[in-house]
């Protein structure tokens, strides 16, 4: 079991967009296998993508609501009714705050031999398929947040306000 240390808001990775993956070979099973052993790793963890332990690959894995399983090279179809509950980042440890998500997502893209994959989901499994999506884009959770929770959010980061400004 590989489990990597997760990248901590401040580090370039997590704000450069991912590059898209051309090679469904070894070294990528090798990628899905490490971020699925860092999200299995610890508990409470929803999703983990590949600039979250230091890698620019479109890439992430889930466990969502009884999901589980990797998307490679996903676009994001979404619904228009909201959700909007507190949501977290492992690259944000400890700071939670409202993020409006849509409600229902369905993310297309391939599994690590090249064989494409959908996967549909409502609730929290959308917030997780748009939140580790967004993390392939260079896009933190805080970008997406509007009027004072923004300002809190970002004072509340600035101060250094989460678990740790170490990986984790």
């Amino acid at each position: 079991m590989t489990m990597r240390p997760i990248r901590i808001i401040g580090d370039p990775v997590l704000r450069t967009p991912c590059e898209t993956v051309t090679s469904f070979d070894a070294e990528l099973r090798a990628l899905v296998t490490d971020l699925m052993d860092t999200l299995l790793g610890a508990p409470g963890r929803a999703g983990v993508a590949a600039p979250q332990i230091g890698v620019s690959a479109r890439v992430f894995v889930y466990d969502a609501d009884g999901h589980r399983g990797h998307l490679v090279n996903p676009t994001l179809e979404l619904s228009t009714e909201l959700q909007d509950d507190d949501e977290g980042c492992l690259s944000i440890p400890g700071l939670y705050f409202p993020t409006p998500r849509a409600l229902h997502a369905t993310a297309h893209g391939f599994d690590q031999h090249g064989e494409p994959r959908t996967i549909t989901g409502s609730g929290f499994l959308a917030r997780a398929l748009q939140h580790e999506t967004d993390h392939l884009g260079g896009t933190l959770y805080v970008d997406t947040l509007r009027g004072d929770t923004r300002r809190r959010a970002l004072r509340e980061i600035r101060a250094g306000r989460y678990d740790s400004p170490r990986r984790r």
